[in-house]
Order: C-alpha cells, then sequence, then structure tokens
C-alpha cells in the first residue's frame, strides 16, 4: 500500500449549525464559500456564536483527508504550523493518536481556526476562517527529509494564500517522484488564484479533486466537459456533483461514480472524505472505477453527521463496505 503526506492548514473547526442565512449576510460571508477574516473580525463573529450550540474540534481541508487515509490504513504524515498554545497542542495530540506523523512547527501567531456555518436548506458550509499560525507556514519550512519514504503528496487549495509555498512543495514532490494530488477547495480561491493554480496543476499535478463550482471556476465549463479538460493536464480527474454523484477519468477510460444513499446532516469533510477514499483505493492499485466508489462511501457517511469526527463503529461499518465494493470488482 502506498503511503501519503499532506500539507495544509492545521485549523481547528468550530461548527455551528444556523437556521437561516441572517449571519452570513451580516458579515457579507457568500453561502457556500471560504473567507478569510482577520483577528478583529474572527473575535467578533466569535462573539455572536460562541453562545449557540457548536462543535469543536481538529480540522482543516487536507489534515480531514489525511485524517481518513490514516483511518483506512495508510501509512500518513501531516506537515502544518499552529501556535504555542492550547489548541495546537489539541490539533497534535488529535492527530497523534490515530497514527498520523504530525509534523507541526511553531508560528508566532495563536493557532487557526475555521468557522463553519451549516445553513439549510441543503446543509451548505460557509467558512470564516482566521488564519493565524497557519499563514506564517513558508516554503523555508519544508525539509526535504520530511518527504522521505511518502509516495503520495496531498495538497489543498487553501494554502494558496503562500504560492510560494505550493510551488516548492510540488517541486520537492515531483523531484522525489510523488504522486501529486490536489483538492481546489473552493471556487472563490481558484477565482482569486486562477493563473497560479493552472501553472502548478499543469505542471505538477498528477490526480485533481473539483466539485462542481470549483471545476467550472477552473474550466468555465459543465461539470463533464470540465472533466474532460482537467483530464487533459492530470493523470486523473475526479469531479463531484453532490447528490447526483462524480466523474472520474484517466485518459480514455472514464466513469460515473453514483453516489451512496445517505441522510445529509452537514456536508462539511465531504470532499476530503472523498479524496481520503479514494486515494485509498489509488494506493492498493485498485481500478479507477472503484477508487471512485471507495471516495463515494466514504463521503456518504461523513454528511451524516456534524462535522467530520466519525465513530470506531462507522469506520469499521466503512471498512465493511469498501471490502464488498472490491469483492463485487
Amino acid at each position: 500500500m502506498k503511503s501519503i503526506i499532506g500539507i495544509g492548514n492545521a485549523l481547528t473547526d468550530i461548527l455551528t449549525v444556523m437556521e437561516d442565512e441572517s449571519i452570513l449576510k451580516k458579515y457579507r460571508l457568500p453561502v457556500g464559500s471560504m473567507n478569510w477574516v482577520d483577528s478583529a473580525t474572527a473575535s467578533t463573529i466569535w462573539n455572536e456564536i460562541k453562545d449557540r450550540e457548536i462543535q469543536i474540534m481538529p480540522g482543516g481541508s487536507c489534515a480531514n483527508t489525511i485524517t481518513g487515509a490514516a483511518v483506512l490504513g495508510m501509512k500518513s504524515a501531516f506537515i502544518g504550523k499552529v501556535g504555542d498554545d492550547e489548541l495546537g497542542r489539541l490539533f497534535k495530540k488529535g492527530q497523534e493518536l490515530i497514527g498520523i506523523s504530525s509534523i507541526l512547527l511553531h508560528g508566532t501567531q495563536s493557532s487557526g481556526r475555521s468557522m463553519v456555518f451549516i445553513t439549510p436548506p441543503n446543509a451548505e458550509r460557509t467558512f470564516a476562517n482566521f488564519m493565524g499560525a497557519s499563514l506564517e507556514q513558508g516554503p523555508e519550512d519544508l525539509n526535504e527529509g520530511f518527504f522521505d519514504g511518502y509516495d503520495i503528496l496531498h495538497l489543498e487549495g487553501y494554502l494558496v494564500q503562500n504560492q510560494a509555498l505550493v510551488r516548492k512543495a510540488a517541486e520537492i514532490g515531483k523531484k522525489f517522484g510523488m504522486t501529486i494530488s490536489l483538492d481546489l477547495a473552493s471556487y472563490n480561491v481558484v477565482e482569486s488564484n486562477y493563473d497560479f493554480l493552472h501553472e502548478i496543476v499543469e505542471n505538477y499535478v498528477d490526480i485533481i479533486f473539483a466539485n462542481e463550482s470549483e471545476s467550472k471556476a477552473y474550466t468555465h465549463k459543465a461539470p463533464e466537459e470540465a472533466l474532460d479538460e482537467l483530464a487533459k493536464v492530470c493523470k486523473i480527474a475526479v469531479v463531484k456533483i453532490g447528490a447526483q454523484g462524480s466523474f472520474v477519468k484517466s485518459g480514455d477510460e472514464k466513469y460515473r461514480i453514483a453516489p451512496f444513499p445517505a441522510k445529509a446532516v452537514d456536508a462539511t469533510g465531504a470532499g476530503d472524505m472523498f479524496a481520503a477514499g479514494f486515494l485509498y483505493g489509488y494506493s492498493r492499485n485498485l481500478p479507477l472505477d472503484v477508487c471512485g466508489k471507495i471516495g463515494s462511501l466514504v463521503s456518504s457517511r461523513v454528511v451524516e453527521i456534524i462535522g467530520t469526527k466519525m465513530s470506531p463503529q462507522t469506520w469499521d461499518e466503512i471498512r465493511n463496505g469498501i471490502a464488498e465494493i472490491i469483492e463485487k470488482a
């Protein structure tokens, strides 16, 4: 089985389910978008929501994917930056408990956090992120020794606040012959970093993950046409279309992956866990459609809970489901 290392923003997730979009409108947070906020704005929003019913847990897009990969059995590592504070220590402990080799550097600011607003009617997620110490992560933090012994390098699109970091990571991955995987993260991230992402994808990325809005922002095309465009520049392209499933393509090999039934209450982490399942299948050299089905299965289970922390029982059920998928294949 192939191993994986990821580089991402080490953020603690703070989730709350909203009755409507009033807070989003108040702080000019477009529904379904990811927004970076400063310390003052983060504090103001926190003061408004802290008395609501909330969940607090270690998170961040790449970290979620690495968590899923580790629980499924892959040798896994994560590189990030936190503050020298309780949130940072909580983040590291959480990763180490599930077997992740956690390479967490310390910044001068406090640890970053991601406030996630879940709104009706489709459990859409909107993010207000205070990056904190994670924003200080730079190319100088990357030691080539960190990458020794890993086969897959997974990057999150949210890292493009530091383009030099992404470029150096991709260069190291390419130097060591790693398979480089990228999740485009959010449509507004793609729009704001359009030229840079095209450069990175076309020159370094082997596996790309995008949802419908992200693929449209990147290619200006509908999902299936976007898939074809992405597959021209990447070894493997994945375009997720929510409750309708996903498309997967590599060369002339193309599949429509049906969704698994789910009672969705929160879409947080769905894409991250899809990537975890898909990359797990890839790490075992399973057929492309099987990788897609495993990704679909894992993502279908995480949307049934608030947040991304699935119970050991749920993970056991996922493993059984994966075994059935492989047996049928």
